[in-house]
């Protein structure tokens, strides 16, 4: 069975750094691309940022980019997102998404940025 588990979140003060891992089970990993999604309270889920099944492409959200940085180590089945300069508008749950015929959810990890 398709599992992604998300780990790494925390409570951090701004400016910190956090570093979040989705481990894949259950499918060919290295063969799909992945993403990362968050979804703040009261507010839509949004994408934060993919990455091609190889690593060699990236996409962030316009709000992240210069922040944070999403790599894979297909040898290991994980997706990584390390964030940097977390500011509190980044506070939300952050999932791990893999897409193939169905779309697929890891069981969020929170992230909460305050002082």
């Amino acid at each position: 069975q398709v599992q992604l588990v998300e780990s790494g979140g925390a409570l951090v003060q701004p400016g910190g750094s956090l570093r979040l891992s989705c481990v894949a089970s259950g499918f060919t990993f290295a063969n799909y691309e992945m993403s990362w999604y968050r979804q703040a309270p009261g507010k839509e889920r949004e994408l934060v940022a993919g990455i091609s099944n190889g690593g060699g492409w990236t996409n962030y959200a316009d709000s992240v980019k210069g922040r944070f940085t999403i790599s894979r180590d297909n040898a290991k089945n994980t997706v990584y997102l390390q964030m940097n300069s977390l500011k509190p508008e980044d506070t939300a749950v952050y999932y791990c998404k893999w897409r193939s015929g169905q779309i697929y959810w890891g069981q969020g990890t929170q992230v909460t940025v305050s002082s």
